[in-house]
């Protein structure tokens, strides 16, 4: 895991450019070939009224991955483009000015990117240039709305390539950008709604983190590294199949509140939200996946006890959760909320049918409790247990590579299958 440079919460979003060498160009921006080389704006240019400002940079690097962070006044259109001579990668935000505090600097951690710079490139135009220690690739770049106290931002996430995928990227790229319709990332600020190619955004909730350890095995084995070492091999797989948007609520070992995990999903106009949980409970014979959607009445005595456990841990590390007032709930939220959990039931089915024929299943492996994040009235929501820490089996299952590869890519199977039934519905 790289440092995740005060960005706790995401990994990609609904506006994700999932990139890999291809370039971004917005129409505004003109991005040439070599784009590297042009002059920045000079005293006569007028910057274009509307735009935002660059207000931070921030890189981190590892030798497995780096992370790109660009704060912005305001949501705005990005492009990328692959260079030469030496390696770098270029990224453009259009915006009118940029007040970075070192807008020229070392990234924190060593690994990817030997440095980076920030420039005036035009008068729409802000330009991060980092400079590469070896070939890279982007593998996924996306623009978060503000939330809460955190600006609009821009994170572009970075892979090792090798140097003939390098060569390949800077090539297309330069051929992209003579002759490629602009794909733009974003809406400009004052513009008319242009063409962008959309994906499903699924974003993934590791249970529990930091302060919060959730369930704990004899040996010590504890559930929040379990669920996020499963959360992440989730996402790679989604990544991977280039069908979808993946967030992760938490990337590390970070605690969010129970309500921040729903908040985000909502505020990003998540399509689907699946918490990921283990358990442990007092029967050691208990085992088994199961999957839940949310329902006021729990469907036997073990479920209410879970789901009390998962709300009442907010409680414990200090945080109540919101209480909602009885006016709010109207008519309409009445029907939102049963059309999601008509949504949600369909999503449990999808993923319990791709499960069962490798995964130890509870009986009725379709449950309902009322797990606090699933109350988002317009998201689609899941609750997967991967199993049982009290029970032998399960904790071998979960601490398996294989295991945990073969659920993984069932869950993301069912997560598929859910989508394409949407397309099948007339």
């Amino acid at each position: 895991m790289y440092p995740g440079a005060g960005l706790r919460l995401f990994t990609p979003f609904r506006e994700v450019m999932l990139s890999l060498a291809l370039v971004l160009a917005m129409p505004a921006l003109g991005v040439p070939g070599a784009m590297a080389q042009d002059a920045p704006a000079t005293a006569t240019e007028v910057a274009p009224v509307g735009l935002p400002n660059v207000m931070d940079v921030r890189v981190t690097a590892t030798p497995e991955r780096a992370r790109l962070v660009i704060d912005l006044a305001a949501k705005t259109e990005f492009a990328l483009v692959s260079l030469d001579g030496p390696n770098r990668l270029a990224i453009d935000v259009r915006a009118a000015t940029f007040s970075v505090p070192e807008p020229i600097g070392k990234p924190a951690g060593d690994g990817m990117v030997e440095e980076y710079s920030v420039e005036q490139a035009g008068p729409d135009r802000v330009r991060t240039t980092l400079v590469l220690t070896g070939p890279a690739q982007v593998q996924q770049a996306y623009v978060l709305d503000p939330f809460e106290d955190q600006p609009a931002r821009l994170v572009v996430d970075i892979i090792p390539a090798s140097a003939e995928d390098f060569a390949a990227n800077v090539a297309k790229d330069l051929e992209a950008s003579a002759t490629v319709p602009p794909v733009v990332a974003s809406t400009p600020a004052g513009g008319s709604e242009l063409p962008i190619a959309t994906r499903p955004l699924v974003v993934i909730d590791p249970g529990h983190g930091g302060i919060d350890s959730g369930a704990e095995a004899v040996g010590g084995a504890k559930e929040k590294d379990i669920v996020l070492a499963f959360s992440l091999k989730l996402q790679q797989l989604l990544i991977a199949s280039g069908r979808f948007d993946v967030a992760l609520t938490r990337e590390d070992d970070s605690f969010l509140k129970l309500e921040e995990r729903v908040a985000l999903a909502r505020a990003n106009k998540a399509d689907i939200f699946i918490s990921i949980h283990a358990d442990s409970f007092q029967q050691p014979e208990i085992r088994g996946a199961s999957v839940y959607i949310r329902d006021e009445n729990a469907t036997d005595v073990l479920d209410k006890l879970l789901a009390d456990s998962e709300n009442k841990t907010d409680v414990i590390a200090g945080f109540a959760a919101p209480q909602m007032a009885p006016e709010v709930v109207d008519i309409l939220l009445d029907l939102m909320r049963r059309e999601m959990r008509h949504q949600s039931y369909t999503l449990a089915e999808t993923v319990v049918r791709q499960l069962e024929p490798s995964v130890a299943m509870r009986r009725y492996p379709v449950r309902q409790a009322d797990f606090f994040v699933l109350q988002a009235p317009d998201v689609p929501s899941i609750l997967v247990e991967l199993g049982f820490l009290s029970n032998a089996d399960d904790m071998a299952n979960l601490l398996q590579g294989d295991w945990q590869d073969r659920t993984a890519e069932a869950v993301a199977r069912g997560i598929s299958s859910y989508f394409d039934s949407l397309k099948a519905d007339p």
